[in-house]
Formats: C-alpha cells, structure tokens, sequence
C-alpha cells in the first residue's frame, strides 16, 4: 500500500475558519458540489449555508410550533430534533428526527411527511441517524427504545439496531448495540461501518447482495480510549475513517491498517474523567454531562467532506453556533448523492 498522507498531517488550529452563524444543534451536515452545506437545525428543520455564507433556516412546516426558545437541557432532549441527514434521490432531505422517534422527508421548501415511526407493531426509538445507499435503500439507525437517551448512556445497554428500508419495506437488519449512532460505507459498499457511542468502538458488517448484514466484527481497536464516545464518521478516499469522540471533543482517524490517530483533542481532561466514572458506574446525570464540552466544536458530533474538491473538512458540533472548518490533505469519499442532487 502506497504511503498514507493521513499518517504526515497534523492540524494547524490557526488555519481553522468557521461558516454559519447562530446555529442551534448543528449535530450533522450534508454537503454539495457547488460548496453549499446543509445543517440540521434543534428550531425543527434545516440551515442552508450558501458557500459565500449567506444561510436561511428551512423549518419543517408540522414542526414550527417546536421553534422557540428552550432550556439548555430541554434542546438536547425534548420536542423536535432533526439529527441524521441524507439527500434522497430526487434531492429531498431525508431526517431521522431524535425528539419526534421517526424518520422523516422534507422538500427544500419544508413540506414534511413522515416516512417510518414503528417497526413490527413497536414504535421505533431514539432514530439518530440515516444514510442512502447506490440501489437507493436506506439505512437507519436506531440508538436505544428508551425515551431519555441519557437514560441510555451506561456500559451494559444494548437495544439499538439497524433498520433497512428498500422496495420489501422495513427489516431489522442487526440489533444488540451500545448506543447505534452514525453508519457509512465504503467506496465498493463492501462494508458496511457502525458506530457504537457507548460501546467506544466501530464495528462493521460485510453486506451480501440482498442487502444482509453478516460477519460482525470490530474495525480498529476494541475501546478508543479514555472518552472514547465515538459519534459521527466519514471516509476519505484513500480509506481512512475519519470519526469524532463527541464529550471528549476529539478528532479521530483510523487507518485501513487498524491504527487509531488522533488529531485533534480539545476536551477537559477531568471533566471527560468524570464522565468516565459516571458512566461505568451507571449515574450519569445531566449535570455531568453538559459539563462537557470545550474547544473549537463542543459536543463534536460528526465530520463531513465538502468543497468542489471534497477537500474541505466540516465538523459538526452539537454545543457549537458555526460550523468550525479545515483543509484535509485527502479529498473525501464522494457520497451517493454527489453527483445526484438537484
């Protein structure tokens, strides 16, 4: 394998810019060729950032009534969520709504429809995240049955699952995960990759012809670490998977040969230990968590390739107001709807 450009790069902190302004919950960010970024957005819908950074904020039209002000708490918890996103084939705005339990399409124009809420007779859950596959199925992720997704951030708590919705309909594709947050694939969609938050690991599952999840196993190491929460992830072209540790604000790399880099690690260290022990000791509590959260993206949610060249990198962040920015030295794995939206 030819020399991994990742393994020589190191980011600047001075050269990170910013895009967006007064953002709320920013958790995941589409991006499309002509440089415009789309935000999910905790008012109920989702911000359309132009790339000369003029924005307007789309509101879902059944969810206006959720547009206002709310504790700090109360945004991360409660009403209208919009947390996954993903273009639909047409161009549509694909949501998996984390307040409302549901996945949801929205035009650009903001007419809603709700697209799944239940699943075998049960309402679905904590729906985090959703992604769109070349044959056009989708991919939902489901992080936990419990109302409070707080509730669910203990070491021995494995309800999430995966859903695949195609032409047959929904299908629970794999269950038994420790908080399912973000899903990808890989450039032959050979792979498919799965973040388990409160696992602290990725796992992936080889994906058959029928769309069947088989051979579960761990990618990279079995624990990332102290604070490893693990949230949103991304491939670049070469084929490292790029992620970010959401409490402890960090910036992860894992190489196609298994190595964990981190390139960036901007949390409170006694804060992030303090999590920890709550955590393993199954008593975390609000006041605990939201005391985390520092540095350039609080809360780092979820990173996403942009830019004409797919050279730009965005991270999420669910604590953060704008969308922090940089140059990657490897332009990123083209999504399905690259060359797709209208």
């Amino acid at each position: 394998m030819k020399d991994n450009p990742i393994k020589h790069f190191h980011i600047d902190k001075l050269e990170i810019k910013s895009i967006g302004h007064d953002l709320q919950r920013p958790e995941c960010i589409l991006a499309e060729p002509d440089g415009t970024l789309w935000a999910a957005d905790a008012r109920g819908g989702v911000m359309h950032i132009k790339s000369d950074g003029t924005q307007e904020l789309i509101t879902q039209k059944r969810s206006n009534d959720f547009a206002k002000s709310v504790s700090d708490v109360d945004r991360y918890t409660k009403g209208t969520l919009p947390n996954g996103l993903a273009f639909a084939n047409n161009g549509d705005i694909l949501i998996s709504n984390f307040g409302t339990d549901c996945l949801e399409v929205m035009k650009r124009t903001g007419e809603t429809e709700l697209l799944l809420d239940a699943i075998e007779g049960e309402p679905i859950g904590k729906v985090n995240f959703v992604l769109r596959d070349s044959k056009n199925r989708l991919w939902i992720t489901v992080t936990t049955r419990l109302k409070n997704w707080i509730d669910a951030l203990v070491p021995d708590l494995d309800d999430g699952y995966i859903i695949r919705l195609d032409e047959r309909g929904p299908h629970i594709a794999a269950e038994g995960f420790h908080f399912t947050n973000e899903v990808r694939f890989d450039k032959n969609e050979e792979f498919l990759y799965v973040v388990e938050t409160t696992g602290g690991r990725i796992l992936r599952f080889r994906v058959d012809e029928k769309g069947d999840l088989r051979n579960r196993e761990v990618y990279g190491p079995s624990h990332l670490g102290v604070g490893a929460y693990p949230d949103g992830i991304a491939f670049d072209a070469f084929g490292n998977l790029w992620g970010t540790m959401v409490y402890s604000d960090k910036l992860f790399v894992i190489t196609p040969d298994g190595e964990l880099i981190i390139l960036l690690d901007e949390g409170d260290p006694e804060k992030v230990k303090q999590l920890d022990e709550a955590f393993y000791q199954k008593r975390v509590t609000p006041e605990i968590l939201f005391r985390t959260g520092q540095g350039i993206a609080p809360w780092m949610a979820s990173v996403t390739f942009g830019g004409t060249d797919l050279g730009t990198v965005y991270i999420g962040a669910l604590k953060e107001k704008q969308i922090p920015y940089f140059r990657s030295p490897i332009p990123g794995l083209p999504m399905v709807h690259w060359n797709q939206t209208k």
